[in-house]
């Protein structure tokens, strides 16, 4: 059996398919032929083993509580150590059915109201959210961007977690949105100071298998005493296309944090996660190299493209350097645009539906983040749009 589905070229159309990146576009109040490339889900198809995996689980017809044993957890290990050098137990794993409710449940399993939570804006907004509804005190030591590269400040790390008495970090490696993908000296260098300090360590990895111009590091296996304090968010959801089947992986090797965390799942309520998503990420890990290995190549290929073409085309725009997830961010901030221009630019000129900057926090006001992972078509329509935007606005 070969894999079907290699044809990244082909559009397919996701209107009336209950997709919320295409179905939305009406409800948000945007025109008709608005192009949407915000939410982290691509327009490919999935591998066809996952599509036959799901179709023997539909054609048995029956949909009661459900669970895996040894064979998938096997699988999910195979992946993670061919991929990352990663070697994972059975009993760290508890299975979740997003990376986000699992941040929930860490937050409110490790920290008390009131206590400091620390990220590194501009990042994906649900960190922050997630802080602010659980009463925790959100504190941010924002990435700095120098010569269109992002790094991090660890003075400013270390200087907040002691000011503001932080007892968590919320890591996001590869970053969303601004594309690194963390050196291990960058790592060891948190790590070191996050164990010195006691400051508990939640890593979302989600776009783990997205690291094109270095190797992926998974924090807690860089140091044994950052496995033990440290909460690992991995997920087959970004990298096959399969968010809507609700599946995640986290890893938690501490017992005794891990214990603290399914208490929390307990108290939630939540019990067993989606049969559907337990078939398609066996399947993945299982039969979906082939599929991976060509889609990395055409979203590398995407990236690339976009870079080429917002500095050959777009004047005034930069494209931060990339390193990895399948997510571009433009930087817009040499137009001049205040943040409501730059939004009705998009909108309304430019007829995109993008991720604003400032959903990632103050330090991302006048970005805009691009989801590449869409057919080379698409890509090519929005980025003229782009162009021809700010070409308008620049004349005016």
């Amino acid at each position: 059996m070969a894999e079907k589905n290699l044809d990244f070229d082909r559009i397919i159309d996701r209107r009336n398919t209950k997709s919320i990146k295409y179905d939305w576009i009406a409800k948000k109040g945007m025109p008709e032929d608005t192009l949407p490339l915000w939410v982290a889900d691509m327009d490919f198809q999935v591998s066809s083993y996952i599509q036959e995996a799901l179709a023997r689980q539909t054609e048995h017809g029956i949909f009661g509580y459900s669970d895996v044993q040894e064979t998938y957890f096997e699988i999910v290990k195979g992946w993670m150590e061919r991929k990352h050098g990663w070697k994972v137990s059975e009993d760290w794993l508890v299975k979740t059915p997003s990376v986000v409710f699992a941040l929930a449940l860490a937050v409110k399993a490790f920290t008390e109201p009131g206590d400091s939570v620390l990220i590194q804006q501009p990042v994906y907004y649900p960190f922050q959210n997630i802080v602010d509804v659980n009463g925790r005190k959100m504190v941010s030591s924002d990435l700095v961007y120098e010569a269109g590269r992002y790094h991090i400040d660890f003075e400013d790390f270390e200087e907040k977690i002691v000011k503001q008495n932080v007892k968590m970090f919320i890591l996001c490696n590869p970053h969303n949105p601004v594309g690194r993908v963390w050196t291990p000296e960058e790592l060891i260098k948190l790590g070191d100071i996050c164990c010195k300090h006691h400051v508990l360590v939640v890593s979302d990895e989600i776009h783990q298998d997205f690291a094109f111009e270095r190797k992926h590091y998974v924090f807690a296996d860089l140091k044994k005493e950052y496995g033990e304090i440290t909460v690992t968010c991995t997920a087959p959801s970004k990298t096959f296309n399969l968010a809507g089947l609700q599946l995640s992986n986290i890893f938690i090797s501490n017992p005794e944090m891990r214990k603290a965390f399914c208490r929390q799942m307990d108290l939630s309520g939540y019990g067993e996660v989606n049969v559907m998503g337990l078939a398609a990420c066996e399947a993945a890990y299982r039969d979906g190299d082939e599929w991976y290995e060509a889609m990395r190549r055409y979203v590398k290929a995407n990236l690339e493209f976009i870079k080429e073409y917002v500095e050959k085309n777009i004047a005034g725009v930069v494209m931060a350097e990339h390193e990895g997830t399948y997510l571009a961010w433009l930087d817009f901030r040499k137009l001049g645009l205040s943040a409501k221009e730059l939004e009705e630019m998009m909108v309304h000129k430019a007829r995109l539906w993008l991720d604003d900057g400032r959903m990632f926090g103050k330090s991302g006001e006048g970005f805009q983040r691009v989801n590449a992972a869409c057919p080379r078509k698409i890509l090519e329509e929005a980025l003229l749009r782009i162009k021809q935007a700010v070409d308008e606005v620049r004349k005016a």
